[in-house]
């Protein structure tokens, strides 16, 4: 039987893969990039596995995460989507939402791609750590900071250091599989 980090653990079965095949994996792609920004935006507040339950909703309500359609969705698109009990009903994350696929829309022009532009926060490259158990995980880091006070700056929504630490574990940006998970060396000699 395969060690995992603690966090998933006697947990369903979505939940699982997500650790196994999904977080801590380095992410260069755009819509993928966006898509992980909306359902982490979403889950402030709320827990990971909530939002996991919700993504297939997330993603039809959302254009399959496409951020050239959600940035042009009006006034009746949001009323719209506070009907959708697929989705977080709340008014505030949902125009987040919208207005986060403008603002994704401006990075990439400024960068010509999400991903240029998010990984100069570590350098390019991904932070290994080597935590021996999840307390030892912080919710921020002096990255998350910079990254969260950089894109508030830019006029994000709903982009708290918290937040933005949770966004940077899921698309590996660092690895924070605790050392005996069995993902931990599996991404960290991905890296090498």
């Amino acid at each position: 039987m395969q060690t995992r980090c603690t966090w998933c653990a006697n947990s369903f079965e979505k939940y699982v893969r997500y650790h196994d095949e999904e977080w801590g994996v380095p992410v260069h792609d755009d819509k993928k990039h966006f898509e992980f920004l909306v359902l982490e935006s979403a889950q402030a507040g709320l827990s990971w596995a909530t939002i996991l339950k919700k993504r297939e909703g997330y993603r039809k309500a959302f254009a399959d995460f496409d951020v050239k359609v959600v940035a042009e969705y009006g006034p009746g698109m949001v009323e719209d989507l506070l009907q959708d009990a697929s989705i977080i009903r709340n008014r505030l994350k949902i125009e987040a939402t919208i207005n986060n696929a403008k603002r994704f829309i401006e990075v990439q022009k400024e960068f010509k791609t999400f991903d240029n532009y998010i990984w100069q926060f570590v350098g390019g490259k991904p932070i290994i750590n080597q935590w021996k158990t999840m307390k030892e995980v912080p919710v921020t880091t002096k990255e998350s900071d910079q990254l969260s006070k950089d894109l508030k700056k830019r006029g994000f929504k709903f982009v708290g250091s918290t937040t933005m630490y949770a966004h940077m574990q899921a698309i590996g940006l660092v690895n924070d599989h605790t050392v005996d998970c069995f993902r931990y060396d599996e991404l960290k000699n991905q890296y090498l």
